[in-house]
């Protein structure tokens, strides 16, 4: 493939001269024009050591407002970033609505320098090439526009521009021991990255392999495929707006059929308090244990509580966690989402509270809302719910795939059980802060909410990640049954490990 590439391509001074002026210019434009519309760009640069990266996003950066874009330079990862998924510090990362970010190597490091050192896998290195799929999928469908660079140039060339960066003091340190290892392995390399362009370049997000040899040439090449990349996508959006989401319609049954998953719950479960007592202080300090056993063997956790209102998670999650040490736990309370997380993806947010390793995070509400909340009140659009149960089960699968445990609880309570409790809210006055106007508007959907929760029930319990439904008529038998999962997952994890 790369063998094919004609790096002798080059531009005369003059022909440079009178077109490069312009493309700034258009760049500048398609920057304001985007920031507009409210597009993201994602710009990646590899290639090879010496090929001209750096100086490329250079000349990108003189043209584009610096307001609005921001380079990462992608090295090594941290301790920090080490102890949570992979993709994590990509997701990060992420622009805003209107925002470019530029990668000076990205994450396909590791499809290529992992792959080389052998410090991932083959099977590892099958996952990663999913994993990068299913991220830039995501994004792409999300708005996002991707721009992916291969800046290439041959193995004389690379060893001629280590020579003149090492024969200049203030440029020899960029030829160290990975650029010669690099050099001394290039047909090895090669392969990698003809693999990674041939797996990596789907319609959403193509590589575009710039001959590098010479730098004009390859300036003028990076500037005419992103102005193009961008203006595709904004005239693609003038052409077909964002439908607008339209509130569901109340349906007449489950699609599950009259007796749906719900209906045959037996939500008739009861636990006498004398009981509940006991197995409360045995299960809370059993949990303790186990929190600090997971510290000790670095395995994150993520507990994910969803129902319906007054289905009792506040409760079920004090239970949960007052007998954990707080420092190695977090409860992140999920409303509706705030502009800063409006202007990405949805997932963006939950992605930023994955714990790192040996750590417990505890969600009250979720990324299910996107199929839930989301789907019933029309704020997104069909397509983007119907998508979001791929992109959720891609979530937890890559979260599983590093080792996080995942543990899902739906409390289900009947209707007239959640009817008693409002009233109850509302004639207690401690308790009439829990219950709002749009509780009671929600009541009213409770068709509708139904036939979501059973296809959301369906399209997202996996082997990995299944739902654990929780009866919670009787708040006792509940949270027994929730502490009783989440030790079971536990003890499960860590005779894996072990």
């Amino acid at each position: 493939m790369l063998e094919l590439v004609d790096l002798t391509k080059s531009l005369p001074d003059e022909v440079y001269e009178s077109v490069f002026p312009d493309l700034e210019i258009r760049l500048g434009r398609i920057q304001r024009a985007a920031r507009e519309a409210g597009v993201p760009v994602i710009l990646v640069f590899e290639g090879w050591d010496a090929s001209g990266k750096g100086t490329a996003i250079n000349r990108l950066a003189q043209a584009l407002d610096p307001r609005g874009f921001k380079v990462h330079p992608i090295r090594e990862a941290t301790t920090m970033e080490r102890r949570h998924p992979w993709l994590w510090r990509f997701w990060n990362a992420t622009p805003a609505a209107g925002q470019w970010a530029i990668f000076d190597r990205s994450w396909y490091g590791r499809v290529l320098a992992d792959r080389i050192s052998e410090t991932v896998g083959k099977k590892d290195r099958r996952q990663a090439f999913e994993d990068i799929q299913a991220f830039e999928r995501q994004l792409s469908e999300g708005g996002a526009v991707i721009v992916k660079f291969w800046l290439h140039i041959g193995r004389s060339e690379q060893k001629r521009r280590f020579r003149i960066l090492e024969s200049n003091e203030a440029t020899a340190w960029k030829v160290g021991k990975v650029e010669r290892h690099q050099h001394r392995h290039y047909d090895l390399w090669r392969r990698a990255v003809e693999d990674m362009l041939e797996r990596t370049s789907p319609a959403y997000a193509r590589w575009t392999v710039v001959e590098a040899t010479q730098s004009r040439f390859a300036r003028v090449k990076i500037f005419e495929t992103l102005i193009h990349a961008v203006q595709t996508e904004l005239d693609r959006r003038v052409a077909h707006p964002l439908a607008a989401g339209k509130p569901m319609p109340v349906p007449k049954q489950s699609p599950t059929g009259r007796h749906g998953l719900l209906d045959r719950l037996d939500l008739g479960l009861t636990l006498e308090s004398g009981d509940y007592e006991k197995q409360l202080d045995r299960w809370q300090r059993r949990l303790f244990d186990l929190e600090n056993r997971l510290y000790v063997a670095r395995i994150p956790a993520v507990i994910v509580y969803e129902g319906q209102d007054a289905g009792g998670k506040g409760g079920n999650i004090r239970r949960l966690t007052r007998g954990m040490d707080p420092r190695g736990y977090e409860v992140v309370p999920v409303a509706a989402p705030t502009t800063e997380e409006k202007d990405h993806h949805y997932l963006w947010r939950f992605w930023k509270n994955v714990p790192r390793t040996g750590h417990i995070t505890v969600f009250d509400r979720s990324w299910y809302g996107r199929v839930l909340v989301e789907r019933v009140e029309g704020f997104c659009t069909r397509d983007e719910w119907r998508r979001a149960y791929r992109e959720i089960n891609e979530f937890e699968r890559q979260l599983t795939d590093s080792g996080v445990i995942i543990i899902k609880f739906w409390l289900q309570i009947s209707r007239d059980e959640q009817l008693r409790r409002f009233k109850d809210r509302q004639e207690t006055p401690f308790k009439e802060w829990k219950i709002t106007a749009e509780d009671w508007r929600n009541r009213d959907k409770w068709r509708q909410y139904k036939v979501c929760v059973e296809e959301m029930l369906q399209q997202t319990s996996t082997s990995a990640a299944p739902w654990i439904i929780l009866e919670a008529n009787c708040k006792l038998y509940a949270r027994i049954k929730a502490l009783k999962t989440v030790a079971a997952a536990m003890e499960a994890a860590l005779r894996k490990r072990e």
